[in-house]
């Protein structure tokens, strides 16, 4: 393409600022929008490339636009479009100011990043790779010049052209026929490399690498040839980071040694568990940047002795380059008959990290759940032992006000822990499908045998405790869940330091769960004591944060402090929006909450708007009939009624009752809730006969489904008793009203205000009859009971 050309009628072409394997990136500019943009178009092969190899590398072109379309994320390169000009493939994206990693390394004489710069990077990759996990995406070819970092030290993760999007199970790593090679030798996995199955670790192992580099200057197996960097992947253990560079923290090591294990299962179990660990090294980092000078040459293992086995087809013709700059793949085909065959000969797994002296495997943790209200599960896994075991020399007694160092770990059987971490693994796979009862049993048990063979205060231990306490809140059981988060606030406070990040996880669940007992004034000041941790910890935008930030607003508003519940959540869902993006489920769930409070504060047209905005935005990413979108248009047709907008409310009711039912089925509670507004709205329209009938058959399923005493039958059932008084049938309505005050007094007590609203109703149904005497005493009693002060209060 021809410099300043203009293509797709609106993108003008300015200059070259990028090219790799698959094609080239130029400056732009959007000539519509009058913005800067990144355009990518697919290089031409010319005529030595048959058309096999084309065909595959456009088809790689057009997935990397799907793939990075579908993401929004502040970690994530951002995609505006997509098409064909010419012949020529294009992809337009934000246009990036910075510099990536391999640049920076050059620009810094291949000497590794400051300590706090690498795991700052490691922490914004970890999060951005949590959430295309979650989508299901595996990007396959993490290396440091597919990582951006920007002037303001966002980090972003760039060029998806050869991710692949997941089956929830596995997704196959093995070459195409053509034989183009998928990755980049330095920082492929094992199992990438042996053309076997790759998931969401194949991405860990590369960021081990990448964060390896970047940590000591050079990547793992930084050796002269194709074959020794691949049985360095597949054989070698990786030299220990804190050799080539002393002033790396210990915890810091782990978590780069343990990414790079050779086996995908004793890798980290997922992105969202490695970014928990990292922010929790944190704590151990150096104050201020650190001041590090190279050690000298890195050594290089010896190449084996051992006849080499057979490698891969595609190797012939791969050549490195180096490292991190230039890792160049061939593009030539292959004969078919030498597809990608698998790397013969021992795998190396138990050799692959030095292990630990009396120091148990990690433990996978639980993700975070996707609940409206609900803090992170999990904390990280328990890898502060040996950072903070007592080294020789040294009293064994903290200084005062700092975590307890806990005691030596006795000597277990290795095959015993890893019984119990694949017992612990089990529990969370349960609470992911929901079965928290039975997660619970399985965490309980687990935390008892951990308890005996670590001791009570072993971080793997009160991981389980916390993993049983987070079931018992999701199994309903509120009060037994208390006493859990209390017990590990207080043992992690005692060991790890009251700030500490899983500390504070547990504190923040302890909150959450007084709130679930409706105990908002108990839960308001454990909340306010976490974020200020938070805040001094982290940062006030760390996602944390933002997340107990949200949760405090949430009960400001059950305080009745409205105002200030809506102040806060609007500032979290502005820093959301600008953390994560606008459309991201997390700024969604915060503007829900801020519309919420604006009904509350009766500002009905701001609250419809918002949720509004919120129904279209989930809508667009999770589809019309999910259950969050389908919320979002519930509180929006209840701010059609508040607004008198009755028509407008009952066409949405309509079309809301039909979508729960195809999607959840015509007896599911939330089916339910929409058929009762579409009945509420039928009354507000004067067709009291037809709302009638549809409360009516409302009310009988909810006794069915629910009970006779649930709360939603008792809404339902007045409802009917509202309908009879509108067609002046006031004997049944009284009837009715009284059946509603009985079954709500059984439940909350006479003087509950739902009990009294009862009661009122029935006085004035008592007066419509004529029967005033027993309408006045029955008003008299009720204003009675509403003066009278709580009990206990």
């Amino acid at each position: 393409m021809a410099e300043t050309r203009l293509i797709h009628g609106r993108y003008r072409l300015l200059e070259v600022i990028g090219r790799g394997g698959m094609g080239e990136v130029w400056r732009a500019t959007d000539e519509s929008l009058g913005r800067r943009v990144a355009v990518k178009c697919l290089k031409p092969l010319g005529p030595r490339h048959d058309d096999g190899v084309a065909g595959v590398l456009r088809e790689r072109f057009r997935r990397e636009a799907r793939v990075a379309a579908a993401l929004q994320h502040r970690g994530v390169t951002v995609v505006h479009d997509f098409g064909e000009a010419d012949g020529t493939l294009f992809l337009v994206m934000e246009l990036l100011e910075g510099r990536n990693l391999s640049q920076l390394l050059g620009d810094n004489a291949h000497h590794p990043l400051p300590v706090h710069d690498v795991v700052d990077i490691a922490e914004q990759v970890a999060d951005a790779l949590a959430y295309t996990h979650r989508q299901g995406i595996v990007h396959r070819d993490l290396k440091p010049a597919n990582i951006m970092r920007l002037a303001d030290g966002t980090v972003k993760i760039c060029d998806f052209g050869i991710a692949r999007l997941g089956d929830g199970i596995g997704v196959s790593s093995r070459l195409t026929s053509t034989g183009i090679a998928m990755g980049t030798p330095h920082y492929m996995s094992p199992e990438q490399i042996s053309g076997g199955e790759v998931d969401h670790r194949s991405d860990l192992y590369s960021l081990g690498c990448v964060l390896y580099e970047i940590a000591t200057g050079a990547p793992p197996f930084d050796q002269d040839d194709t074959w020794a960097i691949l049985v360095g992947h597949r054989d070698t253990p990786p030299e220990p980071l804190r050799k080539r560079r002393a002033d790396l923290p210990p915890l810091f090591e782990r978590i780069v040694l343990d990414l790079l294990a050779k086996t995908p299962e004793a890798r980290p179990a997922d992105a969202g568990d490695l970014r928990r660990r990292i922010t929790g090294s944190r704590a151990v980092l150096p104050p201020g940047p650190s001041g590090y000078v190279p050690l000298g040459p890195i050594p290089v293992p010896a190449a084996p002795a051992v006849p080499a086995p057979r490698l891969p087809a595609w190797t012939r013709s791969m050549t490195i380059g180096r490292a991190s700059v230039r890792a160049t793949l061939p593009h030539a085909a292959l004969p078919r008959d030498e597809a990608a065959t698998a790397l013969t000969g021992h795998w190396t797994t138990a050799t692959a990290v030095p292990p630990r002296p009396q120091t148990p495997p990690l433990t996978p943790a639980s993700p975070v759940p996707g609940t409206f209200h609900t803090p992170p599960s999990a904390p990280a896994p328990g890898v502060l032992a040996a950072a903070t075991a007592t080294p020789p020399g040294l009293p064994a007694a903290p200084p005062p006000g700092s975590p307890a160092v806990p005691a030596p770990v006795p000597a277990v059987e290795p095959e015993l822990l890893g019984v119990l971490a694949g017992r612990h693994g089990a529990g969370l796979s349960l609470g992911r499908l929901g079965r928290w009862a039975e997660a619970a049993d399985v965490h309980r048990s687990v935390a008892a045998e951990r308890e005996r063979a670590l001791g009570p205060d072993h971080p793997d231990t009160l991981n389980s405790r916390y993993e049983h306490a987070f079931a018992l809140s999701r199994a309903g059981r509120s009060a037994d869940a208390l006493r859990a988060f209390g017990h590990v606030a207080e043992s992690r406070a005692r060991v790890l330091g009251p700030d500490h990040p899983d500390t504070l996880r547990a504190r923040q669940e302890t909150a959450y769960v007084l709130g679930r007992l409706g105990r908002h004034a108990e839960a308001h000041p454990v909340y306010a004591e976490v974020l200020a941790a938070r805040e001094r910890v982290m940062g006030a935008e760390h996602p944390d944060t933002l997340r107990c930030r949200h949760n405090l607003a949430f009960t400001l508003g059950r305080l009745g402090r409205l105002e200030e519940s809506y102040r806060m959540a609007y500032e979290v869902a502005a820093a959301r929006a600008r953390l994560f993006g606008p459309g991201h489920p997390d700024t969604l769930a915060t503007l829900y909450e801020v519309a919420h409070t604006l009904g509350r504060l009766d500002r009905w047209a701001d609250a419809l708007g918002t949720y509004q905005q919120v129904a279209d935005a989930r809508a667009r990413a999770l589809g019309p009939d999910h259950p969050d979108t389908l919320a979002a248009r519930y509180e929006a047709g209840i701010c059609l009624g508040r607004l008198g907008r009755g028509r407008e409310a009952l066409e949405l009711y309509r079309a809301l009752a039909a979508a729960r039912t195809r999607a959840q089925g015509p007896d599911d509670p939330e089916t339910l809730r929409a058929r009762h507004g579409l009945g509420v709205n039928l009354g507000r329209l004067g067709r009291w006969e037809e709302a009638l009938a549809e409360a009516r058959e409302v009310t009988a399923i909810r006794a069915r489904v629910l009970g006779p005493d649930h709360p939603d039958t008792l809404v339902s059932g007045r409802e009917v008793a509202v309908c009879l008084g509108w067609l002046g049938r006031w004997s049944e309505a009284l009837d009715r009203y009284r059946q509603v005050a009985a079954a709500r007094e059984r439940a909350f007590g006479p003087d509950h205000p739902d009990t009294l609203a009862s009661r009122n109703d029935e006085a004035q149904c008592l007066e419509q009859l004529g029967r005033h005497a027993e309408a006045v005493e029955l008003y008299r009693r009720v204003a009675a009971s509403r003066r009278r002060p709580p009990a206990g209060g």
